[in-house]
């Protein structure tokens, strides 16, 4: 359910002046534009099943379709925000609106699943434009009381995002509205997009007082590396592995050494880094960027083998399975809304016990497939599905605030920035790293289609359960190491 997407690294202080009077009707195309970003995140697990089917996709392709958005969101987050401070936020506000629409359109036309990928890959690269402006123009914009107001909507906004993700794209697919079936969760976009861009004349341009330098090659280097990272590993389900494989991954390694090396010279000569490599040798953030990383990879992967699970495997319509997952999505707003009052009052310790929760959550969802195998009766899963909703809700809401406080204010903005990339970039490895399980099991399988997926899930699932558990460890560690230091 994770929709907490900060771009803090791009957004300079508050404005003092409150004499001027808030945009809120820009406020409301802001929003609109959250909406869209989150939205698309989370509404393709709801028709896989039926891109699989249209498409011919395999395992992998989807793994693909998922994955290409999340990386290319998250490795040009930074950038689009430094984008926006140079050239005027509502300005990429608009060319990012613009480039999302239109690939949100390629998405919706794509004759075969290799456009269908390329245009999600462009549809990611529109969203790392549009979202940080969205923040942005908030931060600057609006302040005290109105700023909290502000950012409470968009909080608010993007927690439905996710739930309607689910749920109206569902009932978009099951519609099949002028029999374009799954094709219309990207062509509703394409209205959307025009509407924003039309009313963006109400959104203040703004541009940063001081103007950020761009670091193009590091840009390049991380995205080349990540990419030569993923690749393999959403291909493994499909293609097993190759030569190519591991020479990718190889390749991966120098590229991502160069890139560490990269920002230390930049960092030498007295420019600004893409990444302050400096944080990364902190062991409490580095501690806390891993489990970002894990945290945020449970979250996709276990949409989408939920997703196959249950249509695929137990024939549920879209609609029907988006609505199973309602409880889940409600209790993560719920407890989105208490967790920081309650880590507030018990620390550290709040965070390590929702992170205990969500891994035994999962061991008991795991247990409920495994033990009914193809005699699944799906809502049974609900009460399950509810606590690993509100287990979530009590560690991504709050770990954000934990990170954070582990640097120093001047850091404040580069460190959340490397979070949010870490956020999309840990959806996407998630996304691969469960593949591999749910794909090798499946093909292995020799039972019925909904016994095979049954078990492809309790494997596929395995994943998330250890890294729920590694991420308890870590934050038990953390909230010691917070009472020997206080």
């Amino acid at each position: 359910m994770s929709s907490d997407t900060c771009t803090a690294d791009t957004l300079p202080p508050s404005p003092t002046d409150t004499t001027h009077r808030p945009p809120w009707l820009g406020l409301s195309v802001l929003l609109l534009a959250g909406f869209v970003t989150i939205f698309d995140l989370f509404v393709v697990n709801v028709a896989i099943p039926s891109m699989q089917a249209e498409l011919g996709a395999s395992l992998s392709q989807i793994g693909f379709i998922v994955a290409g958005y999340e990386l290319a969101f998250g490795v040009l987050l930074v950038t689009g925000g430094r984008l926006g401070d140079l050239y005027g936020r509502r300005r990429l506000f608009i060319l990012g609106m613009a480039a999302f629409t239109a690939a949100s359109l390629l998405c919706g036309v794509a004759p075969t699943v290799e456009i269908l990928i390329g245009a999600r890959v462009l549809q990611g690269l529109a969203a790392a434009l549009l979202f940080p402006q969205v923040y942005a123009s908030i931060r600057v914009n609006f302040s005290g009381d109105n700023g909290r107001r502000a950012f409470g909507f968009l909080g608010m906004t993007l927690g439905l995002a996710a739930i309607a993700g689910q749920i109206l794209g569902g009932f978009l697919v099951e519609a099949n509205l002028f029999d374009l079936g799954w094709r219309t969760i990207f062509l509703i976009n394409v209205p959307i997009g025009i509407f924003a861009i039309a009313m963006a004349r109400f959104i203040p341009e703004t541009i940063a007082p001081e103007r950020p330098t761009l670091d193009w090659p590091g840009v390049a280097l991380v995205s080349f590396g990540l990419t030569l990272l993923l690749v393999p590993l959403v291909e493994a389900p499909t293609h097993g592995w190759q030569l190519w494989s591991f020479l990718s991954l190889a390749g991966a390694a120098i590229l991502l050494v160069a890139f560490y090396r990269h920002q230390e010279r930049r960092s030498r000569a007295g420019h600004q880094p893409l990444v302050d490599m400096a944080l990364m040798r902190q062991p409490r953030f580095a501690q806390g960027g891993l489990l970002v990383l894990l945290i945020h990879s449970t979250a996709s992967s276990f949409f989408l083998c939920f997703a196959l699970l249950v249509q695929t495997g137990f024939g549920l319509s879209p609609f029907d399975a988006g609505i199973v997952f309602v409880p889940c999505s409600i209790a993560f707003v719920i407890l989105s809304l208490s967790a920081p009052r309650l880590v507030a009052h018990f620390g550290t310790p709040a965070i390590a016990m929702g992170a205990l929760v969500y891994a035994i959550s999962f061991g008991v969802l795991i247990g409920q497939v495994w033990i009914a195998g193809a005699d699944l009766v799906v809502v049974h899963l609900i009460p399950a599905l509810i606590v690993i909703g509100g287990a979530q809700a009590m560690i991504m809401t709050p770990l954000l605030n934990l990170v954070l406080g582990f640097v120093e204010e001047r850091q404040a903005g580069m460190a959340s920035g490397v979070i949010s990339t870490l956020q999309q970039v840990g959806a996407a490895l998630g996304v691969a790293a469960v593949g591999i399980l749910f794909g090798a099991t499946l093909g292995a399988g020799s039972e019925g289609q909904a016994a095979r997926y049954a078990t492809a899930f309790v494997s596929g699932m395995s994943y998330n359960v250890a890294a729920a558990i590694i991420a308890a460890v870590l934050l038990v560690r953390l909230a010691v190491y917070g009472r020997h230091t206080n």
